[in-house]
This record gives structure tokens, C-alpha cells and sequence, in this order.
């Protein structure tokens, strides 16, 4: 009897091959970093390099065999997550033309050009497909059109980097609708493609290939696998999904009305609908989960992980070294520092990310203030408190921008990745949304969403929503503090006053913009 289930995760900054038993317990894990390099002659580009980052694949694939000594025989299925929004060409052979990673920024003129010319358009997709030319594929496939014609026109199809995963496992190319939907393609509704949005921008409507939902099996490992990753023939392969959704699964975010917050470098706030409704204003994303008849709602925090470790990069070199010396986290030094300055950072405020606005979305300059010069209040940690209240501040916004649009608010959230480890950052969290925050036990949930459609397809798990409740266990549970929350709400009336203030001077080009989408 099988008893193994294998992810393969391909992440913006890594590549990692995930074993988990039956109970979702991982077994083991191999991963190798990657970059993404800009070509030179086009400035904002993120180049994928498909041949390379096969090689690491395949590696991780090896490394994990190895360290488990888990015979690939009782492998039962495997399924692949990824970054979403990155997108990659095939000729009519299978053979990739040209791939780009999902932060490529180098279509700023197509977005120009398409507000210029139809300025009504954008938001007129969105309603359809709940994207925007920020991050969709839409200006991307325009660039190639016109940079790279004898690329388009070898175009046979389109794909994304799970599917593209899938492909080189099985040699099948079937998209799914979780990571498929944020090409601006595909109409929520139907979770399929809408050739209509090509035919009208003057793009290939023949590239599209078939979309299959999350949990089926499309096909089985190759024979070419063994010699090249150790992994036999015959294997059944499993269509995935993007990360976030699968990362969803894997915390047991799968009902409507379930939400999570991933706290990594960019926090996500997700949360789930039974009804694929876009916001009236344009101002929040709308995907397709994993899971069939459930959408997500999903609002964006630009950058705080990155944040946190400038700032810890850039002012906490002591702490650093102690921490070295105690094998103790450095983060956890600040935390307990962190702790003892009160919740409000004495009326301290700082601006980095915005509550998002998909359809005209940026960032002020970063900026702290409104602190004296007293060092007994206004030290490095009450600073790094202020980074962690400001990111709060941001999710509430997200959350009131969610509700706006659906009438709903969750009565708890799942807090995940790397973020949730920091007991402080969680109750800040719930004390500001004033909403129970629980904190899962799984630090591989987007591996372990994949292993639970992976099982799906093969009939272990005969319910993906009731195996991914079931496996997932609680560490910790953060209930809100009311002083403090009352603290916050009147703090946040004046942080949305003080960002506004903030990106008037950003727009005038007094000050630089921590980022803005292409064209705005």
C-alpha cells in the first residue's frame, strides 16, 4: 500500500520537494534557492530560466528520495504549487519559448498605452475576471507581441509555472482555475477561459489550453523520471494550484466565509465566497480557490517581511550577535523587547504599505513619525513595534475592504508562515482587527494543500474540505484584548489621515514611491 504524497513547491525565491505521510505529517524536504534575472535590454523584466530551474527541480526531487530513503514506489500521487502570475510560452512541440517570473515589471508601456487609449477597459475586465493590469498576464502577452514577434508567433499555448511542473512530470499541459484566474483571461463565473478578452485586445485566442479543476489526475511520471529524479514510472500526477489557495488548504481555510493572513514577505489576506462577486470600485482581487465552487476575495500588503529585515539588518546588529551566541531567533529578542513598549508606540506612527487599491494601486514613501526625542520611549524597539502595528493596521483595512464588498466579516483568522511564529505580531493582530487569530501547528501549508489534492485524486481523501479540517491542528489561539482594540481603532482613523497625507507628497514627486503598478 502507498504511503507517501509528494508536493513540489516552486516559489518566488526557491524550489522545494516535500514528502508527507497519509496524515499529513511531513516526512522530509529538499530545496534549492533560485533567482529570477532581469535581461538588461529591458529594464523591469524577471527572467525565468526553465532549463535551469528544471535541473533544480529534479535535484530536490533526488535530495528528498535520498534523505527519507523513501522507495518512489510508495509514492501514491504527486501535485505541484507555485508562484502565482508567472507565465510561460510553448511551441507547437511542447517546447518552452519564453517565461517570465510573476513579479516582471517590464510591460509598463502596454499598461500605458491600454489607459490611454481605452481607459474604460480595465475595470470593464475586472468585472469579468477580478484582475487588473497590475499583476495579469494581459500587457505581458501585448510585450511579447511586440518585442518578440517571432516568439508569438511560435506561440502554441500558454501556461503557468504549476501546470508548467505537471507538464514536465506527466507530459500533459492542463491548466487549473486558482492560478489560471490571475491571468486575466478567464471569467470568474465559469472558472474557464474567456476568449472573448483576447479577441478584443488583438491578442491569439488558440494559445489557451484546457482547464482542469484542482484534485484530478491528468496523467502519470514518465519513464525518462527514473534516471533523472528517481521516481518511477507510472506514479499519478495531480493537478495543483497557486500557492495561496493551496496554502489556504493546507490551514483549513476551505468553507465560505473561512479567512486566513499569510505573513511573509508580502501578506495576503484571503477570504472565502460561495459567489465569484467583484467589488463595484475595482479595489480588491477576486480569484478561484482550489477548491470548486469557492472563490477568494484577496487584499495585498506590500512588503512587510522585507521590512522587518531591513530593519533588522539595519539596526539590530547587537541584537543579532546575541542571538548567535544564545542559537536563539534574533526576532525573538525584539519581540521580548517589543513587549514592553506599550500598544500605540506612544501615538508613533510609520508608512509603508498602503490598504490596497487594485485598480490604482501604490505605495507612499516609507516614513516614521510624529515621536519626540526622548530615547526612553523612542528607541529601536518602540520602531520595530511600529512596523509591526502598521502591518495590523494595513490587514484591518483589508478586512473593512472585504466587507464592504461582501457584507461579511470572519469571526476568526488563520494566521500562517513565517510571520504567525511571532507571538507579539499575533496578538497585535487580533487586538487591532479586534477577531480571534489561530495560529496552526504546520509551517509547509501551501506543501501540504498540494499533498491533500494529491491524495484527492487518488481517492485517499474523499473530501478535500474534511481531510484538510481534519489534519490541521492548532498551536496557539489569540483572543483579542478590548482596551487595546479600542486603543487601535482610534490610532487607525488617524493612520489612514496621516498615509493619505503621505501619498499626496509621493504624487506631487516630492517624495519616491515605495512601489506603484505599471502605468499608474
Amino acid at each position: 500500500m502507498s504511503k507517501y504524497l509528494m508536493a513540489i513547491d516552486a516559489g518566488t525565491g526557491s524550489i522545494r520537494s516535500v514528502l508527507f505521510d497519509l496524515e499529513g505529517h511531513q516526512i522530509g524536504a529538499a530545496q534549492h534557492e533560485w533567482d529570477h534575472k532581469e535581461d538588461p535590454r529591458y529594464p523591469g523584466s524577471m527572467d525565468f530560466d526553465w532549463e535551469h530551474n528544471w535541473e533544480l527541480t529534479k535535484q530536490c526531487i533526488r535530495e528528498v528520495l535520498a534523505k527519507t530513503a523513501v522507495d518512489s514506489a510508495d509514492i501514491a500521487a504527486i501535485s505541484t504549487t507555485c508562484m502565482r502570475e508567472g507565465i510561460l510560452l510553448y511551441d507547437k512541440d511542447g517546447n518552452e519559448l519564453w517565461a517570465c517570473a510573476n513579479v516582471d515589471a517590464r510591460a509598463n508601456e502596454e499598461v500605458i498605452s491600454l489607459l490611454q487609449s481605452r481607459p474604460e477597459l480595465e475595470a470593464r475586465l475586472y468585472a469579468t475576471t477580478g484582475q487588473s493590469f497590475a499583476l495579469d498576464a494581459i500587457p505581458r502577452l501585448l510585450w511579447v507581441k511586440k518585442h518578440l514577434p517571432e516568439i508569438y508567433a511560435k506561440t502554441a499555448a500558454m501556461g503557468m509555472f504549476n501546470d508548467w511542473l505537471i507538464y514536465k512530470l506527466s507530459g500533459v499541459l492542463v491548466i487549473e482555475p486558482s492560478n489560471g484566474s490571475t491571468t486575466g483571461f478567464m471569467d470568474l463565473k465559469t472558472r474557464n477561459w474567456d476568449r472573448s478578452i483576447p479577441e478584443q485586445l488583438g491578442l491569439r485566442t488558440d494559445i489557451f489550453p484546457r482547464v482542469g479543476e484542482p484534485g484530478e489526475i491528468v496523467g502519470a511520471t514518465t519513464d525518462a523520471l527514473l534516471s533523472e529524479t528517481g521516481l518511477k514510472p507510472g506514479i499519478p500526477v495531480v493537478i495543483g494550484g497557486g500557492d495561496a489557495q493551496l496554502g489556504c488548504i493546507g490551514v483549513g481555510v476551505v468553507n465560505p466565509n473561512d479567512a486566513a493572513i499569510f505573513g511573509g514577505s508580502f501578506w495576503q489576506y484571503e477570504y472565502n465566497t460561495r459567489v465569484p462577486k467583484t467589488d463595484s470600485t475595482c479595489r480588491v482581487r477576486v480569484n478561484c480557490h482550489a477548491i470548486a465552487d469557492v472563490w477568494q476575495y484577496e487584499a495585498l500588503a506590500f512588503k512587510p517581511g522585507l521590512v522587518m529585515r531591513w530593519f533588522r539588518d539595519a539596526f539590530c546588529q547587537q541584537e543579532k550577535l546575541l542571538a548567535k551566541e544564545q542559537g536563539r531567533d534574533v526576532y525573538d529578542l525584539m519581540n521580548e523587547k517589543a513587549s514592553d513598549v506599550p500598544a500605540g508606540c506612544y501615538g508613533m506612527m510609520c508608512t509603508f504599505s498602503d490598504v490596497m487599491n487594485f485598480i490604482s494601486w501604490k505605495h507612499a514613501s516609507p516614513t516614521f513619525t510624529n515621536f519626540d526625542l526622548d530615547p526612553a520611549r523612542f528607541n529601536k524597539y518602540t520602531f520595530y513595534r511600529a512596523i509591526l502595528e502598521n502591518t495590523a493596521l494595513v490587514s484591518k483595512g483589508h478586512v473593512d475592504l472585504v466587507y464592504e464588498s461582501t457584507g461579511h466579516r470572519p469571526d476568526q483568522i488563520i494566521f500562517a508562515s513565517g510571520a504567525s511564529k511571532s507571538s507579539l505580531w499575533s496578538q497585535i493582530l487580533a487586538d487591532v482587527l479586534g477577531i480571534r487569530i489561530l495560529v496552526p501547528v504546520v509551517k509547509e501549508s501551501t506543501a501540504l494543500g498540494a499533498a491533500i489534492l494529491a491524495g484527492h485524486g487518488v481517492g485517499i481523501y474523499t473530501d478535500i474540505s474534511e481531510t484538510s479540517k481534519r489534519l490541521v491542528q492548532i498551536e496557539r489561539v489569540h483572543e483579542p484584548n478590548a482596551e487595546n482594540h479600542a486603543l487601535y481603532m482610534g490610532l487607525y482613523e488617524t493612520w489612514r489621515k496621516l498615509y493619505q497625507k503621505q501619498l499626496d507628497i509621493s504624487d506631487s514627486g516630492i517624495t519616491k514611491h515605495m512601489w506603484k503598478a505599471p502605468g499608474i
